[in-house]
């Protein structure tokens, strides 16, 4: 087969590897049939994640068919359609058993490409495959369910959920990248007053609007003003952090309201300074997390449903093939206009859902 592989900071290639095989009784071998980039994958390449060992391939997200399974799997058999999750839960661990998979210490987590060969290839060997996969309805399309894969659960999760979205509130998000607008789309799901986007590129504060902002704001034009005026001058009751940078998760700081949620979401790759001479007094409330997909079935029922906008964050599609062009755009999203790009060949068709009588 062919695969993406990371070779050292800023070197990857796409080249011929082995075909990969099962190797403990719960594993899967997936075709894959559509996969994406995630903006992790980008912090890899820049050297950000250390624990990604040269001669991985890279990827966390995919959708294909099972063509293989072990003996120990019991929920998929060759031939099923199934989204594979960003992470593997060995269902056993005392983090599994609280539906904290991010966290398994049963040999998930993240590990696809992170610890072990990743989604970017013709074919993936995934893990834990009874609570690592799962089947898709025929009325969601490739290019949909990819986007369920990290994406949405983890907008939703560490975001949303995290943050105690409610009716009524006034949400930030600020950075509206391909999460983030994800953050927009389920944060509304709960009602919420208004919900205000923050970013640097018009084109993606044009798209935050599309995806249910109310309102928007540049990040370099005084962004804390506008939240000030809309709030009475109290902040905003949830702030998502959706970027990844000390400035940002800074910026968050000042704009959550006493007694507010601040959810930070992006991926940090330098340190941000905490001002708790500022914040001890304020009863805010801060999150971290990794996603652990426990809200995926969820998602895929509403996504089945035509209730959560996944094609929308779809700009570019690629033969699987194209994978270094696929990362050039991604890579270059203020040039190219970028959110999502999907790559691989549609391997299935969709089956229009009919009222019955």
């Amino acid at each position: 087969m062919k695969g993406y592989v990371f070779h050292a900071p800023g070197q990857s290639t796409w080249q011929e590897l082995p075909d990969p095989a099962i190797e403990d009784p719960t594993d899967v071998i997936v075709r894959v049939d559509a996969v994406t980039i995630c903006g992790t994958d980008l912090h890899i390449l820049k050297g950000d994640v250390p624990e990604v060992r040269p001669g991985t391939v890279l990827g966390h997200e995919a959708v294909g068919e099972i063509v293989e399974t072990g003996t120990d799997v019991r929920t998929v058999r060759p031939g099923d359609r199934v989204l594979v999750s960003c992470i593997s839960a060995c269902g056993r661990c005392g983090y599994c058993r609280e539906g904290m998979y991010g966290q398994c210490r049963g040999g998930g987590g993240w590990i696809l490409g992170h610890l072990i060969d990743g989604t970017q290839a013709e074919y993936v060997r995934v893990p834990h495959a009874d609570l690592s996969v799962h089947p898709l309805p025929g009325t969601v399309a490739n290019e949909d369910a990819v986007l369920l894969a990290d994406i949405f659960p983890t907008a939703y999760e560490v975001g949303v959920l995290n943050g105690r979205v409610r009716p009524g509130d006034t949400v930030v998000v600020v950075g509206a990248g391909p999460v983030g607008l994800a953050a927009i789309a389920t944060a509304r799901l709960f009602g919420p007053e208004r919900v205000v986007a923050v970013d640097r590129a018009a084109s993606r504060l044009q798209a935050a609007k599309e995806f249910g902002a109310e309102a928007v704001a540049d990040a370099g034009e005084d962004p804390e003003q506008l939240i000030a005026d809309l709030t009475g001058g109290l902040g905003a009751d949830v702030v998502i952090e959706a970027v990844g940078l000390p400035e940002t998760f800074e910026l968050c700081t000042r704009v959550v309201r006493p007694g507010g949620h601040l959810a930070n979401v992006g991926v940090h790759g330098a340190p941000a300074t905490l001002h708790l001479e500022d914040l001890w007094i304020r009863n805010v409330t801060i999150t971290t997390g990794l996603v652990d997909t426990h809200s995926t079935p969820t998602l895929l029922r509403m996504a089945a449903a035509g209730r959560l906008p996944t094609r929308q964050l779809v700009t570019h599609t690629f033969p699987l093939d194209h994978m270094q062009e696929a990362y050039d755009v991604f890579g270059n999203a203020a040039e190219t206009g970028a959110l999502k790009v999907v790559l691989g060949v549609p391997q299935h068709e969709v089956v229009p859902v009919h009222p019955t009588v």
